[in-house]
C-alpha cells in the first residue's frame, strides 16, 4: 500500500517513520506530475517544496500552528497531507480544488494567498493576535526568494524584528548559486548554531560574561560581534539579522533528515527566526529540472516527455501580438522602453529583452517600484511602456495616482491577462482594471476587440502625450489580418459594427465578438435588429456618438467583462446623465459584485452571462421575447 494512501491528515504523517519519509516525498511527486499533466498547474515550483512541507507537517501540529505560504502556488503538498488527497484530480478545475490556499477551503490553509510577499506581514499580525489571546501556538510563513524582491516582504520582516515577537519564516530559495558559494561549511555551521542546547548555553554563558566586573560586557559584546561577523562572512545572514531576526542556514531543502531536525532545534526559539532553505525547482522530474521556466505554469503535458499536449490551432496569442508589435516599434523609435515586473515570459517580452538588453527593465516582484520608476524615465523624455497582468498592476495604485496621473506623465500601461483568465481563479482575474483605471484623472483606458486593434492601440498609446492604458485577455486571438502600417485610433472615439433600430449593443474588449454573435442570433431567432458598437474606450467615452444612437434607440445594453460597479456600463450612464439624455433604458451585463471563482474561461463566461448565448438571455429576458421561429 503506498504511504499516501495511508494518510488522511498531517497526524497521520507522524506515525510514519522518519527513514520512510523520502519514498512518501517520491510518491508525492508523482502524484503531482500525473494530476497537473491533466489538469495543468503550477508544476516545478511545487516539485521543489516536496520535502520542505513533508518536514513542516512533520514537526509542527497544524492547523494549531499556523503554515502561510506566500504566493501559495507551491502548496500542493501540502494539499495533499491535509485531507484532500481524494479530491487532488479536481485541481483548478470549476468546482474543484483551488490552485492556491483557500481559508474558505480547509482549516490547514490558514490564510488566502495569491499574490506575492504577503505572508510575513500575515504571519506577524496571527503572532501578535495569539499573544494578546494567551494562545502558545507556532506561525511559520515560507516565502520564495522572488518574494522577498517586493517591498512588502521587508515591511513584514521590519516590523518583526522591532516586536521580537516568535515568527518562524522560511526563506524558500530555488536558486542553486548561494548552495554552490557556501557549501557544507555554511549547512554545518548552521546546524550547529541551530541546536536547542547551543542556544541555551549561548545565553548562559553571556550572562557569565556581563556578570564579569569591569569587563563583563565587552566581552560579552566581543564574543557575540566575532560569532555574527563569522556567520556573516559564510551566509547572506547580515540580511536578515539587521532586522533583529536569527539566521540559520542555507541548508538543502532535500535532506529530510537534515530539515526535521533543524525545524525541532528551532521551533521552540522565542525571537524572530530566518530559515534559509535551498530547493531545486522542478525537482525529481527531468523536464521540469530542465526547464524550470515552462514548467512553473503549464499546461496539459505528457508525462513520458514533457511535451505539451497539442491542442485544436489557433491564432497567435494576444500577448505575443503584443511582444511582436513592441519589437516593431522599438526598432523604429529608440525612446520606447520596456518595463515588467518578474513577468518577461508571461508578457511577451523576452525576445524584447535579448534584441533591446538596454532598453528592457525587469524589476522583479515589485509593481510599485516599477510604476515609478517608468514615470522617472518618463519625466526624461523616453516612452516607457509598462506591461503588467491586471491583477498585479493593482499593487501600484497609489504609483499610478501620485507618480503619474498626477503631472499626467506619458507612461503607457500594457494591462495583460484582463478579465477573466481562468483556473488561477479570483486572486488572478483581472475583473477590476476598468474601474480603478477609469477614476483617475487624466488616464486613458481602451481595450481592443481583437489583436489587430491591440496593435493599433499600442501605436496609439505611444505616441499620446499622457498617462494610457489598454487592457487584453490572456489566450489566443481571433485570427484576424494584421494591418501594415499599423495606424492610430482617435483618442475616444468607437465604431459602429452593425446597424438595427431595435436595440443599442455597446460592447468593450472581447465582448465584441460576443455581441455580434448575439445580434446575429437575436436577428434569426427573435426578429430583433441591434445596433452594435465597438466601443474601444472606457474614458473618454465617445460621448458624442452614444448621445446621437441613443437619441434614436432607446434601449440600450452594455456589455464588459468587468466588475459593473464603477465600470464601463457605468462610464455609459455617466455620459448619457451628463449629456440630458432621457425617455431611455439601460441594462447592463458584466460580472456582479463577487469574486468570480476558478475555471475555464469560457465556462465561466457562460457562467455569469457575459457571452453571446448570455446576451442573448439577458435581451429576450428585458423585452420579454419569444421566438419567433418556434412561437413559443
Amino acid at each position: 500500500m503506498a504511504l499516501l494512501d495511508k494518510i488522511q491528515s498531517p497526524s497521520d504523517l507522524k506515525n510514519i517513520p522518519q527513514s520512510e519519509l523520502p519514498r512518501l516525498a517520491r510518491e508525492i511527486r508523482q502524484r503531482i506530475v500525473d494530476v497537473v499533466s491533466k489538469t495543468g498547474g503550477h508544476l516545478a515550483s511545487n516539485l521543489g517544496m516536496v520535502e520542505l512541507s513533508i518536514a513542516l507537517h512533520y514537526v509542527f501540529d497544524a492547523p494549531k500552528d499556523k503554515i502561510v505560504w506566500d504566493v501559495g502556488h507551491q502548496s500542493y503538498t501540502h494539499k495533499l497531507l491535509t485531507g484532500r488527497k481524494e479530491r487532488f484530480h479536481t485541481l483548478r478545475q470549476h468546482e474543484g480544488l483551488s490552485g492556491f490556499p483557500r481559508i474558505s477551503e480547509s482549516p490547514y490553509d490558514a490564510f488566502s494567498t495569491g499574490h506575492s510577499s504577503t505572508s510575513i506581514s500575515a504571519g506577524l499580525g496571527m503572532v501578535a493576535a495569539k499573544r494578546l489571546k494567551q494562545e502558545p501556538h507556532k506561525v511559520v510563513s515560507v516565502i520564495g526568494d522572488g518574494s522577498m524582491t517586493a517591498g512588502m516582504a521587508y515591511e513584514g520582516l521590519n516590523q518583526a524584528g522591532d516586536l521580537k515577537k516568535d515568527l518562524l519564516v522560511i526563506l524558500n530559495d530555488n536558486e542553486m548559486s548561494i548552495s554552490k558559494n557556501v557549501g557544507a561549511l555554511s549547512s554545518l555551521l548552521s546546524r550547529t548554531f541551530s541546536a536547542r542546547y547551543l542556544q541555551d548555553l549561548r545565553k548562559e554563558v553571556g550572562e557569565i560574561l556581563r556578570s564579569l566586573p569591569g569587563i563583563g560586557n565587552d566581552a560579552y559584546q566581543f564574543a557575540k560581534r566575532a560569532e555574527e561577523s563569522f556567520k556573516a562572512f559564510v551566509t547572506p545572514g547580515i540580511l536578515f539579522e539587521a532586522f533583529n531576526f536569527d539566521y540559520f542556514g542555507p541548508i538543502k531543502g532535500h535532506r529530510l533528515d537534515q530539515l526535521i531536525d533543524m525545524l525541532e532545534n528551532i521551533k521552540n526559539i522565542e525571537d524572530p527566526v530566518l530559515l534559509h532553505v535551498v530547493t531545486q525547482k522542478g525537482r525529481g522530474y527531468e523536464p521540469a529540472e530542465k526547464n524550470p521556466v515552462y514548467f512553473h505554469g503549464v499546461g496539459s503535458f505528457r508525462v513520458e516527455t514533457g511535451d505539451r499536449v497539442a491542442g485544436r490551432q489557433s491564432a497567435p496569442s494576444y500577448t505575443q501580438i503584443f511582444g511582436q508589435t513592441m519589437m516593431a516599434l522599438a526598432s523604429a523609435d529608440e525612446r520606447l522602453i520596456a518595463v515588467t515586473a518578474a513577468m518577461p515570459e508571461g508578457t511577451g517580452l523576452v525576445e524584447f529583452s535579448r534584441e533591446f538588453p538596454d532598453r528592457f527593465f525587469d524589476v522583479g516582484i515589485a509593481e510599485q517600484h516599477g510604476v515609478t520608476f517608468a514615470a522617472g524615465m518618463a519625466s526624461e523624455g523616453l516612452k516607457p511602456v509598462v506591461a503588467i497582468y491586471s491583477t498585479f498592476l493593482q499593487r501600484a495604485y497609489d504609483q499610478l495616482i501620485h507618480d503619474v496621473c498626477l503631472e499626467s506623465l506619458p507612461v503607457t500601461f500594457a494591462v495583460d491577462r484582463g478579465g477573466i483568465v481562468g483556473e488561477d481563479g479570483p486572486t488572478h482575474h483581472g475583473l477590476f482594471d476598468f474601474s480603478y483605471l477609469r477614476a483617475l484623472p487624466n488616464m486613458v483606458v481602451m481595450a481592443p476587440k481583437d489583436e489587430n486593434e491591440l496593435r493599433r492601440m499600442l501605436v496609439t498609446a505611444v505616441d499620446y502625450p499622457g498617462p494610457i492604458a489598454f487592457r487584453y485577455p490572456r489566450g489566443a486571438g481571433l485570427g484576424v489580418a494584421l494591418e501594415e502600417p499599423i495606424s492610430p485610433l482617435p483618442i475616444g472615439r468607437g465604431e459602429v459594427l452593425t446597424k438595427g433600430d431595435d436595440l443599442l449593443i455597446l460592447a468593450i474588449g472581447v465582448t465584441v465578438n460576443e455581441a455580434v454573435s448575439a445580434r446575429k442570433i437575436l436577428a434569426e431567432t427573435y426578429g430583433l435588429e441591434a445596433t452594435v458598437v465597438n466601443c474601444r474606450f472606457v474614458k473618454p467615452v465617445d460621448t458624442e456618438l452614444l448621445c446621437d444612437l441613443a437619441g434614436k434607440i432607446p434601449n440600450i445594453l452594455t456589455v464588459e467583462e468587468n466588475v459593473c460597479e464603477g465600470g464601463f456600463g457605468s462610464a455609459v450612464l455617466e455620459a448619457l446623465h451628463d449629456a440630458g439624455i432621457g425617455n431611455i433604458r439601460v441594462k447592463r451585463l458584466g460580472v456582479r459584485n463577487t469574486f468570480v471563482e476558478h475555471g475555464a474561461r469560457d465556462l465561466l463566461r457562460a457562467k455569469y452571462g457575459i457571452d453571446a448565448k448570455g446576451i442573448v438571455r439577458a435581451v429576450a429576458a428585458w423585452f420579454a421575447m419569444k421566438s419567433s421561429q418556434t412561437g413559443s
